[in-house]
């Protein structure tokens, strides 16, 4: 992944909107990682894997529901 300083980026917009479509590019600002730009088809598919892990997420749970596979919380959090 590429990385610019926030100054550097803002001098090359252009450039660095160019460079987001082929691969994410992270800019720092104080010598620290601030933000990644990437292309709103990377980030289209990045917003859909993660409603697919929640929607498999959601499915266990339910799945675990029906078969009793089930702890209660405040059980959990004592036993901790």
């Amino acid at each position: 992944m590429h990385t610019l300083t926030a100054n550097d980026a803002k001098r090359n917009f252009g450039e660095l909107l160019l460079s987001a479509q082929r691969e994410p590019v992270k800019i720092s600002k104080n010598s620290k990682d601030a933000v990644v730009v990437m292309s709103i088809r990377d980030y289209e598919e990045l917003e859909a894997m993660k409603a697919d892990y929640l929607k498999h997420c959601f499915d266990a749970a339910k799945q675990d529901l029906a078969q009793s596979n089930a702890v209660d919380g405040e059980d959990f959090l004592n036993a901790l």
